[in-house]
């Protein structure tokens, strides 16, 4: 790994993204996401939750720069916001899997 001298901003930042990710129903929001575009009520299917609860989650991810949405009508689909988010699951899972 590279050693660098992090900014306060950018250890604040780093602290930010590994508290989206600490929850298990936003691991599993972007988990389905992952997966592809997906609207609210068909994420709240798969991982059985509430539409609710789901939508508050994905405004924490949102704010966290997880995700990105797009309007079609009434709809709002979710996407992960880059392939970076990919990446940090799947070295996550990786490591868990791993020990």
């Amino acid at each position: 790994m590279e050693e660098k001298n992090l900014e306060q901003e950018s250890l604040i930042a780093v602290t930010q993204l590994f508290k989206a990710l600490s929850d298990p129903t936003r691991l599993k929001i972007l988990l389905q996401i992952a997966q592809g575009e997906i609207a609210v009520n068909d994420i709240a299917l798969a991982i059985d939750a509430k539409q609710s609860t789901v939508s508050h989650q994905l405004r924490l991810l949102k704010q966290a720069n997880l995700v990105k949405t797009r309007r079609e009508g009434t709809t709002i689909f979710y996407t992960v916001d880059d392939t970076h988010v990919i990446e940090i699951l799947n070295q996550t899972i990786a490591h868990v899997s791993h020990q």
